[in-house]
């Protein structure tokens, strides 16, 4: 049956997190390090308001963009927090979670061809997602020893005649790396000198904790040529929910909205309705959830330091991405003997590209217990690598 399968489709290579997900979930007493989840349940405030829409029998379709309540609600909320003026009824779609809308916008600007620069280390769908649109991911590899930033050199060093985007993830998945609006505005002069668009994933932007959050769309003449996408999932605890959003210029979301209608129609109703009341009444959620998550961040960043695994402290979002170079093991090889002498499980640096060779992802989102035993076993898996 292989036969019939697209010869694109058949050259994807399955999401190495995934692999190790199913390797844990097979065996008993793991702690999982892996997912990109928060471990706290979604506000009961958010939930009711969802239980209340289906109680009152709102179970039709919506817009295709989306309820006008909540795009309206979008509207403030990104004028509000990130001083981003968009039209609710030209300039937003609601789609089901950022991954929809990271695939709508690449599906509505690439041509056959054309070359998106994807910074590396990256979240795993980025790249097959321009390959599925027809484009070619360009990686471009950051560095630990510079906070795994992209420079405006090495974004100079890497655009062709065929560029046509640059995707930004900031805070990063799966480095956590914040990008200072300093450094955005260096990016920002190469990006309008080469007339490239910007997709720009802020599905983390909730979740900083040292620095500020900036949207690269607030800098001057960037906002008509960057789509801002982004969701409910990480800062408001609305995984299942599968719900985000994309804002940009009209034309840009005309043209997204065109692959929504005809791939996915509208997002859940009783989604939607929930979404409503988290941007009206939940932000004090997401600042008590962004006080935890910087506690355990700080633990986290200090127990691996003090094991040996070189960590550099995040900006945001809830990962952190140790060094293991000092063990002498590979990124598959450490998280695999992890799982199986530990019961930790974490994801090997390398499914995020070749940049994260060397390294491993480990989420915090996850209670302090269940942190302070993984950073133990961790511990012991190290000493026994040391007196091996």
């Amino acid at each position: 049956m292989k036969s019939y399968l697209s010869s694109t489709v058949r050259q994807l290579k399955p999401s190495g997190i995934r692999r190790f997900f199913d390797l844990a979930a097979g065996m008993e007493g793991v702690i999982s390090l892996g997912v990109g989840e928060p471990d706290f349940v979604t506000s009961w405030a958010v939930r009711e308001a969802s239980i209340l829409s289906l109680e009152k029998g709102y179970t039709s379709y919506t817009a295709n963009a989306g309820l006008l309540t909540l795009r309206e609600e979008i509207q403030k909320y990104m004028k509000r927090k990130f001083q981003l003026s968009y039209d609710a009824h030209n300039q937003i779609i609601v789609t089901v979670g950022a991954s929809q809308a990271l695939d709508i916008a690449f599906r509505a600007v690439i041509d056959e061809g054309d070359e998106v620069i994807i910074v590396e280390p990256s979240f795993v769908s980025y790249a097959p997602l321009v390959t599925l649109a027809g484009g070619t991911p360009i990686a471009v590899q950051t560095t630990q020893e510079n906070g795994f930033k992209l420079t405006a050199e090495q974004l100079e060093a890497a655009i062709t005649p065929r560029t046509k985007a640059i995707l930004l993830c900031s805070p990063n998945n799966p480095t956590g790396s914040l990008l200072e609006k300093e450094e955005l505005e260096a990016l920002t002069a190469i990006i309008l000198k080469h007339d490239l668009l910007v997709l720009s994933d802020e599905i983390y932007a909730e979740l900083t904790y040292d620095g500020s959050f900036t949207s690269i769309a607030s800098l001057p003449d960037m906002k008509d040529r960057t789509i801002v996408i982004s969701g409910f999932s990480k800062g408001f605890a609305m995984t299942g929910w599968r719900l985000g959003y994309v804002c940009g210029h009209p034309d840009l979301i005309e043209a997204m909205l065109k692959v929504h209608q005809y791939a996915m129609m509208c997002a859940p109703a009783m989604a939607q309705y929930g979404a409503v009341e988290a941007l009206q009444n939940g932000e004090q959620d997401v600042v008590d959830m962004r006080k935890s998550y910087r506690r355990r961040r700080n633990y986290m960043v200090q127990s691996l330091n003090e094991m040996g695994l070189d960590c550099h402290v995040p900006g945001g979002a809830f990962y952190v991405f140790p060094s293991i170079r000092k063990t002498g093991m590979s990124s598959e090889e450490f998280a695999e003997q992890l799982l199986l002498k530990e019961r930790v499980a974490v994801v090997p640096g390398n499914v995020f590209g070749e940049s994260g060779e060397g390294y491993v992802r480990c989420s915090y989102a996850s209670s302090m217990e269940s942190l302070q035993e993984a950073v133990r076993r961790i511990a012991n898996f190290m000493h026994q690598m040391q007196h091996a």
